[in-house]
């Protein structure tokens, strides 16, 4: 491969990063998937490639709709909750996400319920909705008829939609909450945690059989206290816990002995925390490592 063809991949890699992760929810799967786009691209005919950006993303979503297909049956036998790989965000590894549309694409939330969607339904999706693609292109880039496009997406759209509506308050205010979650934890506050919780508030923890973590959903203000309180000593000197921006969100962010062992995404509504969402699998964490100054400056 010529360096001006390597280095017409590169410009275009982040994208297709991109769209791998929103495809996936998998960073590590997300960097297999461009990577096998890479050596595809290799080995095309150059001259027959009008377009290398639509290309491109013609052979990665399709890559993924490959992977997604076998991940199901993995996913469904996974030990415990499943959850997305987190991403550091501030640094635009997921490109721009100045607008709270962008930001809400890479949601943890947004993510967790694209679950829900068949590999097929999730690419129609995910072109629509984060690249803006018409579903012309996306019949081009799937193999399927406009008309067909145009009904995966619906269902989609129907499948993802929640009861409620997904508000998210502006970042300073996230940022404000998050922070007084981690002060409360730290304190043993029972009374502020009761105040920063939802009555109903759900807390998942994604360990993957790795470590320990809850193996279910713990739902109740009163029941995720507990939980909480009963694992203050992980809150403790031995952590480092910092807030930064994960999927587009202020998350809590821990390290021990340098070491990324837990990302924490929250899910804010009518002011309060209605949903914590932690992943604790090591293998989860290592793209994420990478990214993190903590981990990093330890390496």
């Amino acid at each position: 491969m010529t360096s001006g063809t390597a280095e017409e991949f590169t410009a275009h890699r982040p994208r297709m990063f991109g769209l791998a992760y929103r495809l996936l929810g998998s960073a590590e799967e997300a960097e297999d998937a461009v990577q096998d786009a890479y050596l595809r691209w290799s080995r095309a005919h150059r001259a027959a490639i009008d377009h290398p950006g639509a290309w491109l993303a013609r052979v990665v979503t399709n890559l993924c709709v490959n992977r997604l297909t076998s991940a199901r049956v993995q996913r469904e036998e996974y030990v415990g909750p499943w959850l997305p790989e987190p991403v550091l965000t501030q640094d635009g590894s997921l490109g721009p996400l100045e607008s709270a549309e962008q930001r809400d694409a890479v949601s943890t939330a947004l993510l967790v319920l694209l679950e829900r969607l068949t590999p097929t339904e999730r690419a129609v999706y995910v072109l629509r909705e984060a690249f803006g693609y018409r579903h012309r292109d996306i019949a081009g880039v799937l193999d399927l008829s406009e008309a067909n496009c145009r009904q995966l997406y619906r269902r989609a759209v129907q499948r993802v939609a929640t009861p409620e509506a997904r508000f998210t308050p502006g970042a300073e205010r996230q940022h404000e909450l998050v922070e007084s979650f981690v002060r409360a934890a730290r304190q043993g506050d029972l009374a502020g945690l009761e105040k920063l919780l939802a009555k109903d508030v759900t807390w998942w923890s994604d360990g993957g059989g790795k470590v320990t973590a809850a193996r279910r959903p713990i739902v109740g203000r009163e029941k995720v206290i507990r939980f909480l309180m009963s694992g203050m000593r992980r809150f403790s000197g031995d952590w480092d816990l910092v807030v930064e921006e994960v999927n587009g969100a202020p998350a809590l962010v821990a390290h021990a002995a340098e070491q990324l062992i837990a990302v924490a995404s929250f899910e804010l509504r009518d002011g309060v925390i209605a949903r914590v969402r932690v992943v604790l699998n090591p293998d989860k964490l290592v793209f994420a490592g990478r990214q993190s100054p903590a981990t990093a400056s330890g390496a």
